[in-house]
Parts: structure tokens; C-alpha cells; sequence
């Protein structure tokens, strides 16, 4: 079987992953393949730092806006997705470049892994885990249900570990979990994958880069955006609802926070994401490390 060669630009957010695929698309007659897990939620442009037409300076972009934000989305349909494009672009002799900063989307589909019951996102399980925390059982266990009634009806709320990995499994694999058990890791691998990992070894520098992009989304519109999705019922909605820059919001809206605690909580919030991205890409089979400054555009 014929691999077809795929690159890709890794990295945590903020390090500049967007304007390097750009530039990488230009010197090999590339096209770009989003690996973000938010960016493909039409509307939610400002707060996932969705690359501009200006921005994508004529390059074409894939997966992009592909979902409303009522939808759940899964692992296994972006993998779908981006499979056909992979072959799509190849087939029209041009190179694609997978950029994203979503871990676990981009190394199932360079590895060529397909999910399990046994696989999963640590990072979505902890969020699941706080948000039983902070908003209970119950309401943990309503968001089980819109996506597997099944799994709700056989799992009590109080069993929250359960609840918790049944939501994983839905949201990770794009099944329920006795369709998961089913999934085999056979096959080969039909990509050839060239990663270059873009990386910020100065901590507090990644941190300035995070603080000064959080402050210009506000500059841009962040606030009306996220108002706008919420009148569209994005705070209901299984998926979408937990992009950060978006749920840090709804306390304020509900007279709680003020503008500057959202703007903070923000910073906050992706800069944990970050680390947990840096320590995910630096244990993949990297072809190349791309070392970056305090230059926080991307």
C-alpha cells in the first residue's frame, strides 16, 4: 500500500502553529487541514483564533466550520473528515499539513490507531470530573444522556466515575461503548507523517504570548461572540459549550464575574491547556522541533 506523505505542525496554543502551516503550505504546495478540536464549530471564530482570510493568505483551509455548535463532535468524525481530505488534496498533487494543537485528534490520525474502549483524553476526563464538582452529579449525568440515553438509563448519577467514562468514550470515539468493544487496533497505517512540533522552553514567555493573544480576542469581539453563541443556546449545548474562552463567560453573564475575572480565567484556564498540550507532543515521534520567543503572534 501506497503511504501518502502528510505533515504536520503540533504545538501548544499560542505558539505560533497557523502562520508557520501557512508559510510551510507556500515552500511545498501545501494545504491545511485544521486539527483543532473547536475550530471546526461554525461561529466560534474569535475565541478558537481561527485563522483570518487575511491570515490564510490564499491557502486553502479544511475542517473548518464544518458543525454547529449544537452538535456533539467526536474523534472518530474528525478522523473520518480528515482522512478524505488527506486523500482529496493529495489527489489533486498538492501536500497536506495537519495544524492543530488537539493531541489526541492529530496522533490517532498520523498513527493510523484506531480507538478502543481503553482509549481516551485524560485532559476531557478531568474537565468532566470538575465539572461534577462544580455543577453535580446529576447534571453530569444530563450531559451523559444527550449523548447516549442508553448508557444514562443503565448508569446511576451517583456513579460518577462511570458516567464519566461513558461520556469519554462518546466523545472520543463517536460511539457508544458496546459499539467501542467492537473496534479493532488491526490495519495499517495509510499516511506517512512528517511532525514538526513547535515548542516554548521559556515557560513564562508561552505564558506572555497566552496573556497578550487572550487580551486582543477581547479587543476583537470576544464578548459579543460568546453572547451571541450563548443566545443560539451554546451553554446547552454537549460539546461546544466546554471550549475554553467560551465557558468562562457564563458566570459573568449571570452577574457573578466581572470582565476582567473572565479575562483572567481565560488566561488561566490555557495556560494549563498549554502545558498539558506540551507534555502530549513531546512524547510523539517528532521529525522536527521548532523552538519559538515571546513573539505572541499565530
Amino acid at each position: 500500500m501506497e503511504r501518502i506523505p502528510v505533515y504536520a505542525v503540533v504545538g501548544p496554543t499560542a505558539a505560533g502553529k497557523s502562520a508557520y502551516a501557512v508559510q510551510l503550505a507556500k515552500r511545498i504546495n501545501g494545504e491545511i487541514i485544521s486539527g483543532d478540536s473547536m475550530q471546526l464549530y461554525r461561529g466560534m471564530d474569535i475565541g478558537t483564533a481561527k485563522a483570518t482570510a487575511e491570515e490564510r493568505k490564499g491557502i486553502p483551509h479544511h475542517l473548518l466550520d464544518v458543525a454547529d455548535i449544537s452538535e456533539p463532535f467526536s474523534a472518530g468524525r474528525f478522523l473520518s473528515l480528515a482522512a478524505d481530505a488527506i486523500r482529496e488534496i493529495h489527489g489533486r498533487g498538492k501536500t497536506p499539513i495537519v495544524c492543530g494543537g488537539t493531541g489526541l485528534y492529530i496522533e490517532l490520525l498520523l498513527t493510523g490507531r484506531k480507538l478502543t474502549e481503553t482509549s481516551g483524553d485524560p485532559a476531557l476526563r478531568e474537565e468532566l470530573f470538575r465539572f461534577a464538582e462544580e455543577q453535580g452529579a446529576e447534571a453530569l449525568h444530563e450531559r451523559l444522556r444527550r449523548l447516549d440515553e442508553a448508557a444514562a438509563d443503565a448508569i446511576h448519577p451517583n456513579n460518577v466515575k462511570r458516567v464519566v467514562r461513558a461520556i469519554e468514550i462518546c466523545q472520543t470515539a463517536g460511539m457508544t461503548k458496546s459499539e467501542a468493544d467492537k473496534r479493532s487496533n488491526e490495519g495499517e497505517n495509510p499516511f506517512l507523517p512528517t511532525i514538526i512540533r513547535l515548542t516554548c522552553p521559556d515557560r513564562a514567555a508561552l505564558y506572555e504570548r497566552i496573556d497578550r493573544r487572550v487580551a486582543a480576542m477581547f479587543a476583537q469581539g470576544l464578548e459579543q461572540e460568546v453572547r451571541s453563541l450563548c443566545e443560539r443556546g451554546l451553554r446547552e449545548t454537549p460539546t461546544a459549550s466546554q471550549a475554553i474562552g467560551y465557558k468562562e463567560f457564563y458566570p459573568y453573564f449571570d452577574g457573578l464575574h466581572t470582565l476582567a475575572e473572565v479575562q483572567e480565567e481565560i488566561c488561566r484556564n490555557t495556560r494549563r491547556y498549554a502545558k498539558r498540550q506540551e507534555t502530549w507532543f513531546s512524547h510523539m515521534d517528532v521529525q522536527e522541533t521548532v523552538e519559538v520567543l515571546a513573539d505572541p503572534a499565530e
